[in-house]
């Protein structure tokens, strides 16, 4: 609002600042972060008078023993809060790019409260039907792929070129495209299109193919992204600090797309208007960045799902639009383990349970929790349980595991980042 008023000014004081995509970016994610800190003791006031806080996390009814019973939870809702209002401030929100991360805000943000709102009003410790979180996911990809695909705003330069000329750089681009290209890590030529994996299909039929693979894979995307993000909010701090981490490395990625200097030195697809996506991401890096002050061990309010699923699917959606999804294996690889820990310690389960045996690979599931959970724990519930990977030393305090996964996540954001010079 604040950008589009400058706009409509004109030549006013302050005006130029508005041009300059830094500095809307930094306003933006101090905005966050201020917003976030205000607004969390406010809100964690507001929950502990309405008696509303986490009721699933008991000592006596948890075997694990995770005693956080009586923390007020939805706090996600602060993260919205945090990064919606200094977005719709400094944004340009005629971006159709803009517009779609705020899409997926609200959407994932609203199934994520509906299942806040399931387990903390209603009992059910469940929540909101595993099927419908499924369903509202892919929603949001179609959406998100659709638009990408029809929209006349978003299209890319695939390839930017320089020279000098009369001692000026002079920049080439190719024409604007529609394009499923995109970029893959460690690999000299790294712009791949996705179309080109359907040579077969004839000239014509590649592109239709290679745009309903690229949708397919923008949902999938989204809820695999989203459900990381979910499973690895467990701890304090957790969630929040990974993903400010990412959001961090987003930043770079997306500040890259959008600039065509940059784009041309790191030889990455130009995306014209993705620059807008560097103030979405500052005011979420804020936001996360300012829910630390609340949700740092020990936590004084807990994201819930209302934080957790909005954060991942944002992620997501984030790296489809400046076509750099293929970096998320590494860039959220917490994520990714934390998911893949709780797949294999799930089938492993149930392929024992078949034989009745009891078998686990990991003491406890999300990997995060095998660290903090002991042998004895496991084997007061089934004496004859046998887990593959008991690990050795002492048990870790979960404020340690927390700050371990965030240097690893750091480590592979650098990673991600560096994959564009590494090839």
């Amino acid at each position: 609002m604040i950008y589009e008023l400058f706009q409509f000014l004109g030549d006013v004081p302050g005006a130029r600042l508005m041009t300059y995509i830094s500095f809307r970016a930094i306003v933006a994610g101090v905005m966050g972060l201020c917003i976030s800190i205000w607004v969390g003791r406010w809100f964690i006031e507001l929950l502990k008078r309405k008696n509303i806080s986490e009721t699933q996390r008991d000592e006596k009814v948890d075997p694990f023993n995770v005693a956080k019973k009586g923390v007020p939870t939805m706090g996600g809702v602060v993260i919205i809060a945090a990064m919606l209002i200094p977005t719709l401030l400094m944004g340009k929100l005629s971006n159709v790019y803009l517009i779609l991360m705020l899409i997926t805000t609200l959407i994932l943000g609203a199934l994520g409260f509906a299942d806040d709102y399931i387990k903390t009003f209603r009992g059910n410790k469940d929540g909101l039907n595993g099927w419908v979180k499924i369903a509202g996911q892919i929603i949001l990809g179609l959406i998100v792929g659709l638009t990408l695909r029809y929209s006349p705003e978003a299209v890319m330069n695939e390839r930017v070129t320089s020279h000098i000329e009369n001692n000026i750089t002079v920049f080439e681009k190719t024409p604007e495209v529609k394009s499923t290209r995109t970029t893959i890590p460690f690999v000299k030529e790294h712009n791949f299109n996705y179309a080109d994996m359907f040579s077969f299909l004839g000239e014509t039929n590649k592109y239709k193919a290679g745009w309903i693979f690229f949708v397919i894979l923008t949902i999938l995307v989204v809820a695999a992204v989203s459900n990381g993000a979910n499973l690895n909010d467990g701890m304090d701090g957790m969630c929040a600090g990974n993903s400010a981490i990412i959001g961090v490395a987003l930043i770079v990625l997306a500040y890259i797309s959008g600039n065509v200097v940059f784009s041309d030195y790191f030889d990455v697809m130009y995306i014209p208007g993705s620059e807008e996506l560097v103030v979405f991401m500052a005011s979420f890096v804020g936001a996360l960045i300012g829910f630390l002050w609340w949700n740092g061990f020990p936590a004084q309010v807990f994201m819930g799902d209302t934080g957790s699923l909005t954060i991942g699917g944002i992620i997501g959606v984030c790296a489809v639009i400046i076509h750099k999804e293929l970096l998320l294996p590494i860039l959220c690889g917490i994520f990714l383990m934390e998911s893949v820990s709780v797949i294999l310690q799930t089938q492993v389960y149930k392929f024992a349970k078949k034989k009745g045996k009891c078998m686990r690979v990991w003491k406890r599931a999300p990997l995060h929790d095998h660290y903090r959970t002991s042998m004895e724990q496991v084997l007061r519930n089934d004496p004859t349980c046998k887990v593959l990977f008991q690990g050795r030393g002492p048990l870790q305090h979960e404020s340690k595991i927390v700050l371990r996964f965030c240097i690893i996540t750091l480590i592979l954001a650098a990673v991600a980042i560096l994959t564009l010079k590494i090839r």
